[in-house]
């Protein structure tokens, strides 16, 4: 209890080192938070220039103005480093890397294990370790083995849990500091410290039994999207087929007050959470001989959404007794969610790759993204001089919707762009 209560009396009176490891959209809205609140925040990045620019007050995430950063940089509340050495005075280290999956579909954990062998090299006593990093059931124990290795015991000498990250970049209500905050300790004193501990910088933190109940929380939410979006995407396929209006079918069942969640269908799925989250728990169960055929299905559904946006394309061609090969195809958005420049897992990878396999010549605009897959972002009016045939991915905000209205003669929307801004274009309008 000696341990554990030095390190409670430190947070109460704010007076921890606190490490965030991964400076990215989660580790720095973090990490900001809790400078804020007065914590002396470091970032750990591997990213030299990421580092160069934190440390000059810059930002490079578009949810964080450098104008708030600046100030805590100022302060001393705020720092970076690529020195791994700073685990050396760290009372709380928050890990936030990457959980990708490996060329067979499978967890890669190798960005997580790099961190926590990184802070087992400084372990010492009184320190608390939480594992934000989306995971399956189950990882946080492993991490705590490997913490072990040490000779310090979990729940004694140093304390562990995971708390799911919640951050929803481009969200201009729901930032870190206003979304309740799942944590789940290893042990009960584990857990009761980072209740503590996140009180500081959110409004309500929710604790839950255990480290492997936080973990699959997590997994339940995206889990959840995933297969209520694959649902709708389904819908919006065979709405196509029947020649019926998928987006009124959607409001209408909408105005039901009970029993109905209205989900929207795109182009496929993006970004870390939806894609991935729910790979990584089809695969944990499937090691405990479970079949979670909706996951499967849903990730299969979710994946067809690219061929079935070009595949309107096609018809819409053909129509007017155009081919897609050697046709001039202008993406709109790339990114994979609007007012955001994050292209991670975005369905205009696929769509582009398939286009391009049937021969047509592919260009893109999106002002959030400068660059993507060998390609820069056109000025919009000189793209439409290119082309007239469009390709809505991505319904970013400051696009001019208008221009493409009055200039494109063939629009194939995924986003419903147009008609929700009520802009009619003049030329043919597809909408998935």
């Amino acid at each position: 209890m000696e341990h554990f209560k030095r390190l409670l009396k430190k947070i109460e009176d704010r007076a921890i080192n606190l490490v965030v490891v991964g400076g990215g959209y989660v580790g720095l809205p973090v990490a900001v938070e809790f400078a804020k609140r007065g914590v002396n925040t470091t970032v750990l990045e591997v990213d030299g220039r990421k580092v160069d620019m934190l440390n000059r007050g810059e930002s490079y995430i578009e949810d964080i103005p450098s104008g708030e950063l600046k100030p805590l940089v100022e302060s001393g509340k705020l720092s970076a480093t690529t020195d791994r050495n700073v685990h050396r005075g760290a009372d709380v280290v928050i890990i936030t890397v990457p959980t990708p999956l490996d060329a067979e579909g499978n967890p890669d954990l190798s960005y997580v294990r790099a961190a926590v062998e990184a802070v087992r090299d400084y372990l010492h006593p009184g320190m608390l370790i939480s594992l934000e990093s989306t995971t399956y059931p189950g990882t946080t124990d492993e991490m705590a083995e490997i913490l072990e290795e040490t000779g310090l015991k979990v729940g004694r000498d140093f304390f562990m849990g995971h708390s799911p990250e919640r951050i929803n970049p481009g969200d201009p209500v729901w930032k870190f500091h206003n979304t309740p905050k799942v944590v789940g300790g290893i042990d009960k004193l584990s857990t009761e410290l980072m209740v503590r501990f996140y009180s500081i910088a959110v409004e309500r933190v929710v604790p839950v039994s255990t480290a492997r109940a936080a973990e699959l929380t997590k997994l339940l939410e995206n889990t959840f999207r995933a297969v209520n979006i694959a649902l709708v995407n389904e819908f919006a396929i065979i709405s196509h087929r029947l020649n019926v209006d998928i987006w009124e079918v959607i409001e209408a069942a909408g105005t039901k007050p009970f029993g109905f969640m209205k989900f929207y269908p795109g182009p496929g799925v993006g970004g870390h959470c939806i894609p991935i989250d729910p790979l990584y728990l089809l695969w944990k169960v499937r090691k405990l001989g479970i079949d979670a055929e909706f996951i499967a299905l849903a990730d299969k559904v979710n994946k067809s959404m690219p061929a079935f946006v070009v595949s309107l394309l096609e018809e819409a061609l053909k129509s007017e007794g155009r081919d897609v090969k050697d046709e001039k195809v202008l993406l709109v958005g790339v990114a994979y969610k609007k007012n955001i420049s994050d292209t991670r897992e975005s369905p205009a990878y696929r769509i582009v790759e398939i286009l391009r396999s049937k021969g047509a010549r592919v260009r893109y605009h999106d002002p959030h993204v400068p660059q993507f897959m060998g390609m820069k972002s056109e000025r919009l009016r000189e793209a439409l001089r290119w082309t007239d045939t469009v390709v809505v991915v991505t319904d970013h905000d400051d696009i001019d919707w208008n221009l493409i209205a009055e200039e494109a003669s063939i629009i194939v929307d995924s986003r419903n762009a147009f008609r929700k801004r009520g802009i009619r274009p003049i030329g043919r309008l597809v909408v998935l």
